[in-house]
Protein backbone atom coordinates (compact mmCIF):
# COMPACT_ATOMS: atom_id res chain seq x y z
CA UNK A 1 0.00 0.00 0.00
CA UNK A 2 2.81 2.39 0.87
CA UNK A 3 4.44 1.69 -2.49
CA UNK A 4 1.22 2.65 -4.29
CA UNK A 5 0.91 5.89 -2.34
CA UNK A 6 4.57 6.67 -2.95
CA UNK A 7 4.17 6.11 -6.70
CA UNK A 8 0.98 8.19 -6.73
CA UNK A 9 2.80 11.07 -5.08
CA UNK A 10 5.75 10.77 -7.46
CA UNK A 11 3.32 10.72 -10.40
CA UNK A 12 1.71 13.94 -9.17
CA UNK A 13 5.14 15.54 -8.95
CA UNK A 14 5.96 14.23 -12.41
CA UNK A 15 2.81 15.89 -13.78
CA UNK A 16 3.53 19.24 -12.15
CA UNK A 17 5.39 20.73 -15.16
CA UNK A 18 2.37 19.90 -17.35
CA UNK A 19 -0.07 21.33 -14.81
CA UNK A 20 2.07 24.46 -14.45
CA UNK A 21 2.03 25.10 -18.22
CA UNK A 22 -1.73 24.50 -18.43
CA UNK A 23 -2.21 26.73 -15.38
CA UNK A 24 -0.29 29.58 -17.01
CA UNK A 25 -2.55 29.26 -20.05
CA UNK A 26 -5.67 29.34 -17.87
CA UNK A 27 -4.38 32.40 -15.99
CA UNK A 28 -3.56 34.13 -19.28
CA UNK A 29 -7.05 33.49 -20.61
CA UNK A 30 -8.85 34.53 -17.41
CA UNK A 31 -6.91 37.79 -17.26
CA UNK A 32 -7.67 38.39 -20.95
CA UNK A 33 -4.04 39.05 -21.77
CA UNK A 34 -3.12 39.21 -25.49
CA UNK A 35 -2.84 35.72 -26.95
CA UNK A 36 -2.38 35.08 -30.65
CA UNK A 37 -4.49 31.95 -30.74
CA UNK A 38 -4.66 31.78 -34.52
CA UNK A 39 -0.92 32.34 -34.84
CA UNK A 40 -0.08 29.68 -32.23
CA UNK A 41 -2.47 27.17 -33.81
CA UNK A 42 -1.02 27.72 -37.28
CA UNK A 43 2.54 27.55 -35.97
CA UNK A 44 1.95 24.33 -34.03
CA UNK A 45 -0.06 22.51 -36.70
CA UNK A 46 1.98 23.62 -39.72
CA UNK A 47 5.56 23.91 -38.44
CA UNK A 48 6.49 22.71 -34.97
CA UNK A 49 4.38 19.54 -34.75
CA UNK A 50 5.45 18.26 -38.19
CA UNK A 51 9.05 18.97 -37.13
CA UNK A 52 8.50 16.99 -33.91
CA UNK A 53 6.95 14.10 -35.85
CA UNK A 54 9.79 14.06 -38.40
CA UNK A 55 12.54 14.24 -35.76
CA UNK A 56 10.93 11.53 -33.64
CA UNK A 57 10.41 9.10 -36.50
CA UNK A 58 13.94 9.43 -37.93
CA UNK A 59 15.67 9.21 -34.55
CA UNK A 60 13.41 6.82 -32.60
CA UNK A 61 14.83 3.68 -31.03
CA UNK A 62 11.67 1.80 -31.96
CA UNK A 63 12.21 -0.66 -34.77
CA UNK A 64 10.04 -0.69 -37.88
CA UNK A 65 7.93 -3.59 -36.62
CA UNK A 66 7.10 -1.76 -33.39
CA UNK A 67 6.08 1.35 -35.34
CA UNK A 68 3.88 -0.81 -37.54
CA UNK A 69 2.31 -2.43 -34.47
CA UNK A 70 1.45 0.88 -32.81
CA UNK A 71 0.06 2.26 -36.09
CA UNK A 72 -2.22 -0.76 -36.54
CA UNK A 73 -3.25 -0.64 -32.88
CA UNK A 74 -4.05 3.08 -33.15
CA UNK A 75 -6.29 2.62 -36.20
CA UNK A 76 -8.08 -0.35 -34.64
CA UNK A 77 -8.58 1.43 -31.30
CA UNK A 78 -10.00 4.58 -32.87
CA UNK A 79 -12.37 2.57 -35.09
CA UNK A 80 -13.62 0.44 -32.20
CA UNK A 81 -13.99 3.51 -29.97
CA UNK A 82 -16.05 5.28 -32.66
CA UNK A 83 -18.39 2.30 -33.01
CA UNK A 84 -18.93 1.95 -29.25
CA UNK A 85 -19.46 5.69 -28.73
CA UNK A 86 -21.90 5.86 -31.66
CA UNK A 87 -23.96 3.06 -30.10
CA UNK A 88 -23.94 4.74 -26.66
CA UNK A 89 -24.95 8.11 -28.12
CA UNK A 90 -27.86 6.50 -29.99
CA UNK A 91 -29.03 4.64 -26.86
CA UNK A 92 -28.78 7.90 -24.87
CA UNK A 93 -30.93 9.74 -27.40
CA UNK A 94 -28.16 12.21 -28.27
CA UNK A 95 -27.38 13.31 -31.85
CA UNK A 96 -24.77 10.83 -33.06
CA UNK A 97 -23.29 12.75 -35.99
CA UNK A 98 -23.06 16.03 -34.06
CA UNK A 99 -21.33 14.60 -30.98
CA UNK A 100 -19.46 11.50 -32.20
CA UNK A 101 -16.16 13.31 -32.99
CA UNK A 102 -16.14 14.83 -29.49
CA UNK A 103 -16.88 11.45 -27.92
CA UNK A 104 -14.36 9.21 -29.64
CA UNK A 105 -11.38 11.43 -30.57
CA UNK A 106 -8.86 11.91 -27.72
CA UNK A 107 -6.65 14.90 -27.03
CA UNK A 108 -3.55 13.07 -28.23
CA UNK A 109 -1.59 16.26 -28.85
CA UNK A 110 -1.85 18.72 -25.97
CA UNK A 111 -1.76 16.05 -23.27
CA UNK A 112 -1.02 12.76 -24.99
CA UNK A 113 2.52 13.57 -26.08
CA UNK A 114 3.89 14.98 -22.80
CA UNK A 115 2.14 12.41 -20.58
CA UNK A 116 3.42 9.47 -22.64
CA UNK A 117 6.94 10.90 -22.62
CA UNK A 118 6.82 11.37 -18.87
CA UNK A 119 5.56 7.82 -18.35
CA UNK A 120 7.71 5.88 -20.83
CA UNK A 121 10.52 8.19 -21.95
CA UNK A 122 11.61 8.53 -25.57
CA UNK A 123 10.07 5.19 -26.55
CA UNK A 124 6.74 6.33 -25.15
CA UNK A 125 7.03 9.61 -27.04
CA UNK A 126 7.71 7.75 -30.29
CA UNK A 127 4.62 5.59 -29.79
CA UNK A 128 2.55 8.64 -28.85
CA UNK A 129 3.74 10.54 -31.93
CA UNK A 130 2.67 7.64 -34.16
CA UNK A 131 -0.74 7.59 -32.47
CA UNK A 132 -0.99 11.38 -32.71
CA UNK A 133 -0.26 11.34 -36.45
CA UNK A 134 -3.07 8.82 -37.04
CA UNK A 135 -5.46 10.59 -34.68
CA UNK A 136 -4.76 14.00 -36.22
CA UNK A 137 -5.45 12.72 -39.72
CA UNK A 138 -8.70 11.03 -38.63
CA UNK A 139 -9.78 14.13 -36.73
CA UNK A 140 -9.34 16.55 -39.63
CA UNK A 141 -10.83 14.26 -42.29
CA UNK A 142 -13.27 11.60 -41.09
CA UNK A 143 -14.04 13.44 -37.85
CA UNK A 144 -15.08 16.60 -39.66
CA UNK A 145 -16.98 14.82 -42.43
CA UNK A 146 -19.14 13.07 -39.82
CA UNK A 147 -20.66 16.42 -38.85
CA UNK A 148 -23.90 17.25 -40.69
CA UNK A 149 -23.52 19.27 -43.88
CA UNK A 150 -19.72 19.46 -43.80
CA UNK A 151 -17.65 18.86 -46.91
CA UNK A 152 -13.89 19.19 -46.40
CA UNK A 153 -10.97 18.77 -48.72
CA UNK A 154 -7.24 18.58 -48.36
CA UNK A 155 -6.99 16.11 -45.48
CA UNK A 156 -4.27 14.22 -47.30
CA UNK A 157 -2.24 17.44 -47.39
CA UNK A 158 -2.10 17.60 -43.59
CA UNK A 159 1.42 18.80 -42.59
CA UNK A 160 1.55 16.19 -39.80
CA UNK A 161 0.65 13.38 -42.19
CA UNK A 162 3.12 14.60 -44.81
CA UNK A 163 5.90 14.82 -42.22
CA UNK A 164 5.08 11.25 -41.13
CA UNK A 165 5.18 9.90 -44.67
CA UNK A 166 8.45 11.71 -45.49
CA UNK A 167 10.10 10.53 -42.26
CA UNK A 168 9.02 6.90 -42.74
CA UNK A 169 10.11 6.92 -46.40
CA UNK A 170 13.49 8.41 -45.45
CA UNK A 171 13.86 5.86 -42.68
CA UNK A 172 13.21 2.97 -45.07
CA UNK A 173 15.54 4.39 -47.72
CA UNK A 174 18.54 3.93 -45.46
CA UNK A 175 19.95 7.31 -46.52
CA UNK A 176 21.38 9.21 -43.51
CA UNK A 177 19.50 12.37 -42.62
CA UNK A 178 21.81 15.42 -42.69
CA UNK A 179 22.71 16.58 -39.20
CA UNK A 180 21.50 20.13 -39.83
CA UNK A 181 18.02 18.85 -40.76
CA UNK A 182 17.82 16.73 -37.61
CA UNK A 183 18.95 19.66 -35.45
CA UNK A 184 16.49 22.06 -37.10
CA UNK A 185 13.63 19.60 -36.57
CA UNK A 186 14.73 19.08 -32.96
CA UNK A 187 14.77 22.81 -32.20
CA UNK A 188 11.39 23.45 -33.81
CA UNK A 189 9.81 20.34 -32.34
CA UNK A 190 11.07 21.20 -28.87
CA UNK A 191 8.62 24.10 -28.51
CA UNK A 192 5.58 22.04 -29.54
CA UNK A 193 4.62 20.56 -26.18
CA UNK A 194 4.87 23.83 -24.17
CA UNK A 195 2.86 25.68 -26.83
CA UNK A 196 0.23 22.93 -26.85
CA UNK A 197 -0.11 22.99 -23.06
CA UNK A 198 -0.35 26.79 -22.94
CA UNK A 199 -2.95 26.73 -25.71
CA UNK A 200 -4.94 24.05 -23.90
CA UNK A 201 -5.04 26.11 -20.72
CA UNK A 202 -6.01 29.25 -22.63
CA UNK A 203 -8.80 27.39 -24.45
CA UNK A 204 -10.13 25.87 -21.21
CA UNK A 205 -10.30 29.34 -19.65
CA UNK A 206 -12.54 30.58 -22.46
CA UNK A 207 -14.82 27.56 -22.87
CA UNK A 208 -18.45 28.33 -21.87
CA UNK A 209 -19.98 26.13 -19.17
CA UNK A 210 -23.54 26.12 -20.51
CA UNK A 211 -23.51 22.47 -21.56
CA UNK A 212 -21.92 21.01 -18.44
CA UNK A 213 -24.69 18.53 -17.55
CA UNK A 214 -24.87 16.66 -20.86
CA UNK A 215 -21.23 17.43 -21.58
CA UNK A 216 -20.16 15.79 -18.34
CA UNK A 217 -21.74 12.51 -19.43
CA UNK A 218 -20.06 12.81 -22.81
CA UNK A 219 -16.71 13.48 -21.17
CA UNK A 220 -17.03 10.46 -18.86
CA UNK A 221 -17.94 8.36 -21.91
CA UNK A 222 -14.74 9.47 -23.66
CA UNK A 223 -12.57 8.46 -20.71
CA UNK A 224 -14.23 5.16 -19.81
CA UNK A 225 -14.72 3.87 -23.36
CA UNK A 226 -11.22 5.01 -24.30
CA UNK A 227 -9.57 3.05 -21.48
CA UNK A 228 -11.64 -0.10 -22.08
CA UNK A 229 -11.05 -0.03 -25.84
CA UNK A 230 -7.34 0.57 -25.32
CA UNK A 231 -7.13 -2.45 -23.01
CA UNK A 232 -9.13 -4.59 -25.45
CA UNK A 233 -6.85 -3.74 -28.38
CA UNK A 234 -3.71 -4.34 -26.31
CA UNK A 235 -5.07 -7.76 -25.34
CA UNK A 236 -6.22 -8.64 -28.88
CA UNK A 237 -2.91 -7.70 -30.52
CA UNK A 238 -0.72 -8.98 -27.70
CA UNK A 239 1.15 -5.67 -27.33
CA UNK A 240 3.76 -5.46 -24.61
CA UNK A 241 4.90 -2.49 -22.53
CA UNK A 242 5.83 0.26 -23.19
CA UNK A 243 3.76 0.17 -26.42
CA UNK A 244 0.77 -1.26 -24.57
CA UNK A 245 0.91 1.32 -21.80
CA UNK A 246 1.39 4.16 -24.25
CA UNK A 247 -1.64 3.11 -26.33
CA UNK A 248 -3.89 2.83 -23.27
CA UNK A 249 -2.73 6.27 -22.11
CA UNK A 250 -3.49 7.81 -25.51
CA UNK A 251 -6.96 6.27 -25.59
CA UNK A 252 -7.57 7.53 -22.03
CA UNK A 253 -6.99 11.15 -23.01
CA UNK A 254 -9.86 13.66 -22.57
CA UNK A 255 -11.95 15.11 -25.40
CA UNK A 256 -9.94 17.09 -27.93
CA UNK A 257 -10.29 20.88 -27.92
CA UNK A 258 -10.38 20.81 -31.73
CA UNK A 259 -13.54 18.69 -31.64
CA UNK A 260 -15.24 21.42 -29.60
CA UNK A 261 -14.17 24.05 -32.13
CA UNK A 262 -15.62 21.99 -34.99
CA UNK A 263 -18.84 21.35 -33.05
CA UNK A 264 -19.23 25.06 -32.32
CA UNK A 265 -18.61 25.97 -35.96
CA UNK A 266 -20.77 23.38 -37.70
CA UNK A 267 -23.47 22.33 -35.20
CA UNK A 268 -25.74 23.66 -32.46
CA UNK A 269 -24.03 21.43 -29.86
CA UNK A 270 -21.06 23.69 -29.18
CA UNK A 271 -21.85 24.18 -25.49
CA UNK A 272 -22.29 20.44 -24.94
CA UNK A 273 -18.95 19.72 -26.62
CA UNK A 274 -17.35 22.48 -24.53
CA UNK A 275 -18.68 20.93 -21.33
CA UNK A 276 -17.33 17.54 -22.42
CA UNK A 277 -13.85 18.98 -23.04
CA UNK A 278 -13.83 20.86 -19.74
CA UNK A 279 -15.12 18.01 -17.55
CA UNK A 280 -13.06 15.26 -19.21
CA UNK A 281 -9.87 17.31 -18.94
CA UNK A 282 -10.40 18.04 -15.24
CA UNK A 283 -11.27 14.40 -14.54
CA UNK A 284 -8.24 13.18 -16.47
CA UNK A 285 -5.90 15.43 -14.53
CA UNK A 286 -7.39 14.08 -11.30
CA UNK A 287 -7.01 10.41 -12.26
CA UNK A 288 -3.77 10.79 -14.26
CA UNK A 289 -1.48 9.57 -11.44
CA UNK A 290 -3.59 6.41 -11.06
CA UNK A 291 -3.53 5.87 -14.83
CA UNK A 292 0.22 6.26 -14.89
CA UNK A 293 0.58 3.70 -12.11
CA UNK A 294 -1.81 1.29 -13.86
CA UNK A 295 -0.20 1.52 -17.31
CA UNK A 296 3.31 1.11 -15.92
CA UNK A 297 2.41 -1.91 -13.76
Amino acid sequence: MFAVVQFYFSAVMMLMPLLACVGIGVFWGKRDYPFGGTFVTMLVTSVTTPALVFHTFVTTKLDDRALGDITLASLLALLLCALVCAALLRVSGLPVRKLLPTAFLPNAGNLGLPVSQLAFGDVGLSAAVAFFAINSFVMHTVGVRILPGVATRGGWRSPVLLASVIAVAWRYSGVPVPAWIIETARMLGGVTVPLMLLSLGHALALIPSGGLRVGAGLGVMRLVVGVLVGLAVVWALGLESPLAGSLVLQMAMPCAVVSYMYARRYTDMGDTAAGAVLVSTVLFLLIAPALLWFTRH
